[in-house]
């Protein structure tokens, strides 16, 4: 019976391979595996149960482990690895030549050197079949240029993030979910760059995780800026804590108070607190539209009175 395992490649990629159940592979052991029109070797990281109604490609398509990886396997994968310097000042050469904008990430030789993958990023499309003609002429076998994102480049490199953990994408992270601005916005987290990007400059991946938690979480607390009813009186929402679920209300004289979400009620289409202690605000806006009704009438009388006079004077003088 046929299985199926994940295997990774020394510059960082990974595939699925099939393999024969008869060689008890395990992960951590390495294999040799056939591809296309190459031999390859590759570390075993976990083995894969194919569910029905997944659109993977069919086992047969998959490529074929030939066997567990020998001493003198492991003895050619090692002299491959000493002329991958050498290929990638070759590559980097050709790119400066070429004047080509893109970045050169690591340079693998397949187990039987028939052929040579290079992985690149970029902001955008390269055209790059001169550079392929080059270096073939240049390595003497066919080459191969894959270009990967900032995201996979952070995951070839690897490295420590901030929560101290090793990088998801190093770790376990394979598929890259699509991550917004607007996640961290609902998380209530400082929007500066640097507290919500990785080490690879995008948004941090760590964002998609609880985000559906603090979604429901969200669901009836008050957001920052609204008005509500306390115990206290009424105030501005100015904090809030999704995970305790309480939050910070500030109060006209400059004091601020602490309440659950239960504690409080929020004032909707409010923009300010009705203050109750000043009665007469009603009657100090009568007179200031009385006050702005007079001065406009005398500024019509101003008008009038100057327009008259002129005309009385071009009379006489005709």
């Amino acid at each position: 019976m046929e299985q199926i395992f994940i295997v990774k490649l020394a510059n960082g990629a990974r595939l699925e391979v099939r393999a024969d159940g008869d060689l008890g592979l395990q992960p951590g052991k390495v294999c040799v595996f056939h591809r296309d029109f190459f031999d390859d070797l590759g570390t075993i990281c976990h083995q894969i149960v194919p569910k029905e109604d997944a659109e993977n490609a069919p086992a047969a398509e998959l490529p074929q482990v030939l066997r567990e990886a020998t001493p003198d396997d492991l003895d050619n994968a090692e002299t491959n690895a000493d002329k991958e310097p050498s290929a990638m000042r070759t590559a980097k050469e050709w790119v400066n030549n070429l004047a080509l904008p893109m970045k050169l990430i690591n340079a693998h030789y397949s187990l039987d050197g028939k052929l040579v993958t290079i992985q690149f990023s970029a902001d955008g499309r390269v055209d790059f079949r001169e550079l392929v003609k080059e270096l073939s002429r240049a390595l003497g076998t066919r080459i191969e240029l894959r270009q990967i994102g900032v995201r996979d480049e952070a995951g070839i490199y690897g490295g420590i993030a901030v929560c101290g953990q090793e990088l998801c994408c190093c770790r376990f992270l394979r598929e890259f979910s699509s991550i917004n601005v607007k996640m961290a916005k609902e998380q209530d987290l400082s929007l500066t760059p640097a507290t919500i990007s990785g080490v690879c400059g995008r948004l941090k991946c760590c964002l998609k995780y609880e985000h559906a938690g603090y979604q429901k979480l969200e669901k009836g607390m008050p957001r920052k800026g609204e008005y509500c009813d306390t115990p206290s009186g009424k105030g501005k929402v100015t904090d809030r804590n999704l995970l305790t679920g309480r939050i910070t209300v500030s109060f006209e004289g400059g004091s601020t108070a602490h309440f659950t979400a239960d504690e409080v009620t929020v004032l909707r289409g409010e923009k300010r607190p009705q203050s109750s202690g000043n009665p007469n605000n009603g009657g100090n806006s009568r007179k200031n539209s009385e006050r702005r009704e007079q001065r406009n009438q005398e500024r019509n009388r101003e008008r009038t009175g100057a327009d008259s006079g002129d005309a009385a004077a071009a009379e006489h003088a005709n």
